[in-house]
């Protein structure tokens, strides 16, 4: 469908008068926003036709991404880049005395995800879709995503993220295909004509899954697949006989008890109750999809599900889906009468599974009481599993009992999620080389030397349409200008930029579009937080979901610890710093907030005191989004990537430091052994214990943080800080746990689990060595140039092309 400006702004004209009785001139900017965004869904659904069409018929093998989260962001750039139109759009805009940058801060970031898992998700979803491959996801549609972070008084403050408070432009509803998901009721068993046993729910509460669509336009490309998200309701919620008789509340209780499961992302989980809701919330949207996926085969091949697998593949993201393996064996045997075993053939060739995480902690496991209740009828089918299991296990392993118990599904009271989707799944992979040699080697290493030729690795991947070609338009415009169009597919070819390292004048040119990009960070900033900081100053930016391991601790010690240098000695004259924080923690994770409180709490002691001004400045940047880290990565000079080594399985925030040129401090953990690699270790700044030596430190039993703290004198300064009142008597207990969890240990943990003190004077060290260079411009120039041109290896098409030829195999489908 080729673009056409008059048409378009008809369009234009047409949905605001058929949506909002308004003509053009009485418009507001969100007005604006949606009749655009609509009227580009016209030109997108063509194509969305076209490529469903193309399936139905070439019904060839497709692949489904199961995933609690899509960290999708704004719709609205993205789509006009992949589709080509950006340019036009934004002429068509100026056209109307309309300026495109702040309709389009008038989209809010779709509540969709969290974190790199759902970031992840989104990567894979755009890279399916340009490479022409038949991918698709599955999730939930959340009403208010995780939540909205505000700081006040220095304290993370959650509020509803009401993301959907407009309609959203860019879903369609299909009431048509909506499906029934039960929980709780009594399972009853029932005798088939054929002597088939299948089970029945009795009693249980209905829920109604209904689908919204959300197009995935690929770039440069007519293929256009779909996320297909989940929302709850209850048909018969309402109780009129209830409410006439004034008992409101409970008239409509079914109906908010079903509505909350897809309510919010990830509710807090620090009690049963909170608990009861993830494992709904996981139940629901897996089978609702599956069901969906019986469905479309039925209509596509008929009875015959003997050949389920060869027409589909599905990919768990995580454990978060993995009930939907029990799941599928109870649609198989009690809703299309297949036997035990004909329905576990379908099942093993069916699931994939990715492994996300090296916390054992990570690693759902589900109390039994919790699940049988939710779920009766799933639990029996995972017993049987379990049961069948242990049987091959006391075969293969008759003297090795402990071996047994380990790897159990069913132990001590609880149901293991991973090991389930491991047993079952026909691939496992992780998404670093490092932590797949870990799984292998100590986390998974059971099930690795049972079923090694399940396990394999692929290192995680962005997609440079969003975070190079839409985050960062001048820095891809100078590429272009330099060798051309074609990386927008084809990553690995910024490595033609490599001819420029040396060309002062290209490297002046590329750092005047770095500091344009902190100008404008700087700019925003002012602008919606009432905040300073200077654009010549270096941008030393970590921003990621706030957890233990990654290290926001250690970052802000640093910080502190730089802070006194500069009071005590009046003659140190560093280079100007501005230490950029960006994070959420989760609601129920008391000690990640008190970290947020202290950034804060260390921002208002820093830039308020005259005697580091020009030197070191720092800022919690509020609400971390898709949306903002557009404006962050482009502008950042430094990439704080500093989790404990061993514990981060890949990162992808790394990444996007990377493409964008930013220099990596950190540790060798997750990607950034391979960042390195490719990067060159005299283009970043690596520093701290490696996961062997951790791994020794822990087997032997002997580390004790407070040695550190008798070598550095300064260091142990600092952190007394936590506690002696710097920061106020109001925060002395609070940060009392910060200190004592590094000191002395807490909550039957050992002292300092993520080795901050252990790390510290080698970050501190890091930090001189990042100076240094900085302050050499050309050497700095070239060391963020080199990173942009080779970081080819990173983008998500790699990755997909990986799992497509290892694990999904998939043929590529070209819409015409």
């Amino acid at each position: 469908m080729k673009f056409d400006k008059e048409s378009f702004k008809t369009s234009i004209r047409t949905r605001l008068k058929r949506n909002y009785g308004k003509h053009l001139d009485e418009a507001n900017k969100h007005d604006i926003y949606d009749a655009v965004s609509a009227s580009v869904m016209e030109y997108i659904q063509t194509n969305w036709m076209a490529t469903r069409k193309k399936y139905e018929e070439n019904p060839g093998r497709q692949m489904y991404y199961l995933s609690a989260e899509f960290l999708m962001g704004r719709a609205l750039s993205n789509n006009l880049i992949n589709f080509g139109i950006m340019e036009s759009v934004r002429e068509v805009l100026e056209e109307l005395d309309f300026d495109y940058s702040s309709i389009e801060e008038e989209e809010p970031d779709a509540g969709l995800g969290n974190g790199g898992l759902g970031r992840l998700a989104a990567c894979f979803l755009d890279s399916l879709a340009t490479l022409d491959y038949p991918g698709h996801g599955y999730g939930i549609r959340y009403q208010y995503g995780m939540f909205e972070q505000r700081i006040e008084n220095g304290f993370q403050v959650e509020y509803p993220d009401n993301w959907l408070k407009h309609r959203d432009p860019w879903e369609v509803k299909r009431s048509d295909l909506a499906v029934k998901v039960t929980f709780g009721g009594t399972p009853v068993a029932e005798t088939q004509a054929n002597g088939h046993v299948a089970f029945r729910i009795e009693g249980g509460e209905e829920v109604t899954a209904t689908p919204y669509d959300v197009p995935i336009v690929g770039f440069d490309t007519r293929t256009v697949n779909r996320l297909r998200l989940w929302a709850a309701s209850s048909e018969d919620g309402f109780d009129l006989r209830l409410f006439n008789d004034m008992h409101y509340n409970r008239a409509v209780e079914r109906q908010n008890s079903a509505e909350n499961i897809s309510r919010v992302l990830y509710p807090n989980d620090s009690g049963p109750s909170g608990k009861a809701l993830r494992l709904k919330q996981q139940y629901f949207f897996s089978s609702a999809s599956l069901q969906d996926l019986l469905a479309k085969y039925h209509r596509d091949h008929g009875n015959d599900l003997s050949r389920f697998a060869e027409f589909n593949v599905i990919q768990l993201n995580d454990t978060h889906p993995v009930v939907a393996i029990p799941e599928l064996m109870r649609l198989l045997i009690d809703e299309r009468q297949l036997g035990w075993d004909a329905a576990w053939a379908v099942v093993t060739n069916t699931f994939a599974y990715t492994n996300h995480t090296i916390l054992a902690e990570a690693l759902e496991k589900w109390p039994i009481e919790i699940f049988q209740g939710l779920l009766p009828r799933v639990y029996q089918i995972v017993e049987e599993i379990n049961r069948r299991f242990l049987a091959e296990l006391r075969e293969k392993f008759p003297e090795d009992w402990q071996k047994q118990n380990r790897m159990a599904i069913i132990s001590e009271g609880k149901i293991h999620m991973a090991w389930l989707a491991i047993h079952a799944a026909f691939s496992v992979n992780g998404v670093a080389a490092l932590h797949t040699d870990i799984l292998k080697k100590s986390e998974l290493r059971d099930w690795f030397e049972l079923y090694p030729s399940k396990f394999n690795n692929k290192t995680n991947g962005v997609t440079q349409r969003r975070w190079l070609a839409n985050a960062n338009p001048a820095l891809s415009a100078f590429i272009t200008r330099k060798i051309g169009h074609g990386w927008e597919k084809d990553l690995s070819l910024l490595k033609k930029l490599e001819k420029f390292a040396d060309d002062g004048a290209v490297l002046g040119e590329f750092m005047a579009i770095k500091r344009a990009n902190k100008v404008e960070l700087a700019r925003y900033l002012k602008e919606t937080q009432n905040v300073f900081i200077d654009p010549d100053s270096i941008f030393d930016v970590q921003i990621k979901r706030l957890h233990e391991y990654k290290r926001q601790l250690l970052n802000v010690l640093h910080v502190m610890y730089l802070y006194q240098r500069v009071v005590e000695d009046p003659s140190y004259e560093p280079v100007a710093r501005t230490f950029i924080f960006g994070a959420k923690a989760a609601s129920g994770y008391r000690r990640a907030k008190s970290v947020i409180k202290l950034i804060n709490s260390v921002a208002d002691l820093v830039n308020n005191d005259h005697r580091v001004r020009g030197k070191l400045r720092v800022v919690f940047v509020e609400n971390y989004r898709v949306s903002l880290a557009e404006k962050l990565f482009p502008a950042s000079d430094v990439s704080e990537q500093i989790s404990t080594a061993g514990k981060e399985a890949s990162g992808t925030g790394n990444m996007k430091f990377m493409i964008n040129g930013a220099v990596t401090i950190g540790t060798l953990d997750g990607a950034n052994i391979e960042i390195v690699e490719e990067a060159g270790a005299e283009n970043a700044f690596i520093f701290g214990l490696t996961a062997d030596e951790i791994q020794k430190v822990e087997s032997g039993h002997h580390y004790n943080p407070q040695e550190y703290l008798a070598k550095n004198p300064k260091l142990a300064a600092v952190l007394h800080q936590l506690v002696d009142g710097t920061f106020g008597a109001q925060t002395d207990g609070l940060f009392r746990e910060l200190y004592d969890s590094l000191v002395y240990g807490i909550d039957g943990q050992r002292p300092d689990v993520y080795y901050v003190l252990a790390d510290f004077d080698a970050y501190a060290e890091a930090h001189e060595r990042l100076e240094e260079a900085y302050r050499d411009r050309e050497r700095w120039a070239k060391m963020a140039f080199l990173n942009v041109a080779r970081s080819g290896k990173f983008s998500s098409d790699r990755t997909i092309e990986e799992y497509v030829r290892d694990i999904w195999k998939l043929d590529k489908v070209v819409v015409e």
